[in-house]
């Protein structure tokens, strides 16, 4: 089993930037890539993932402005968002996809709350 944990989530003026941050815990060595979703409100969309041999996805919106890295440690993954939009607001949860013969799942966080302020 995984766990994701993410926190940074804040109140921010457009223009201003945050930082997010997710730790996996558990069965860590399973992971094969982990990404952060927004849901505002609605099914979550993708806004950036990063797999296990760093390949990085990002959704269309936010790139040039959002950068998704992992730390020191494989578990922890950043998302640092720049150049923020009232748009952008929304709920952002980590996620990490793993494999466990046979299973393959998907670990969701709780989320952390985005608001971006004109």
């Amino acid at each position: 089993q995984v766990q994701v944990a993410e926190s940074g989530g804040d109140l921010v003026q457009a223009g201003g930037s945050l930082r997010l941050s997710c730790v996996a815990s558990g069965s860590i060595r399973s992971i094969t890539a982990m990404g952060w979703y927004r849901q505002a409100p609605g099914e979550p969309s993708l806004v950036a993932k990063i797999s296990r041999d760093g390949g990085v996805t990002y959704a269309d919106s936010v790139k040039g402005r959002f950068s998704i890295s992992r730390g020191n440690a494989q578990n922890t993954v950043f998302l640092q968002m720049n150049n923020l939009r009232r748009e952008d607001s929304a709920v952002y949860l980590c996620a990490a996809e793993y494999y466990e013969d046979p299973v393959v799942g998907r670990a969701w966080g709780h989320g952390t709350r985005v608001t971006v302020s004109s």
